[in-house]
């Protein structure tokens, strides 16, 4: 799967994206709004685990590259929900879409351009629905989700599973856009 933007390539992980992305994986401003840094042996895993979900779905989170430079700026793309995060979420939705890009990309839009090419393909392969989700505390990334035309759904808010109570990260904020052209349908 390779998408393109004015600015950007979203394309599968190479080899040569490990290195770079386990430098945003592992910067404390990056990840200010997730539980941790990562080492590079789980940032090589998840990529691994991104390309073994891509073949197996058709998509998963990709390298999103600057046309430009050639340079990564991190990820963005849609994942189907594992079940742990699905059966968190009250309306029990199956795809989500996110980004995790350096800080030196900060501020351009990108985030918001590769969301948007990411968008049009669920939709071009008939997806319903696409959801995000982040900490309440991270305001950041909602207003990604609000620039790509997503809205809040309180309804669905919820405690990440994964995270102690008590724990700051752990009240998390559901967005979601619904295709288009099923406007008026009801997700199945």
């Amino acid at each position: 799967m390779r998408l393109t933007t004015e600015r950007l390539i979203l394309r599968p992980w190479e080899d040569r994206d490990r290195a770079p992305m386990a430098a945003i994986h592992g910067d404390p401003h990056v990840r200010r709004f997730f539980p941790r840094l990562l080492t590079p042996e789980e940032t090589n895993t998840d990529i691994d685990l991104a390309i073994s979900r891509a073949r197996a779905n058709g998509f998963h989170f990709q390298a999103a590259e600057l046309k430009e430079t050639g340079e990564l700026v991190g990820l963005i793309g849609i994942g189907v929900l594992p079940d742990v995060m699905r059966e968190a979420i009250p309306s029990r939705p199956q795809v989500e879409i996110g980004w995790v890009t350096a800080e030196r990309f900060w501020g351009r839009g990108l985030a918001p351009e590769g969301a948007h090419a990411w968008l049009d393909y669920a939709w071009s392969i008939g997806l319903p629905e696409v959801v995000a989700f982040t900490a309440r505390v991270n305001l950041p990334s909602q207003r990604v989700m609000q620039k790509i035309g997503m809205e809040h759904d309180p309804s669905d808010d919820f405690t990440h599973p994964k995270l102690s109570d008590g724990h700051p990260l752990r009240p998390h904020v559901v967005y979601r856009k619904r295709n288009p052209a099923l406007q008026g349908q009801v997700p199945g």
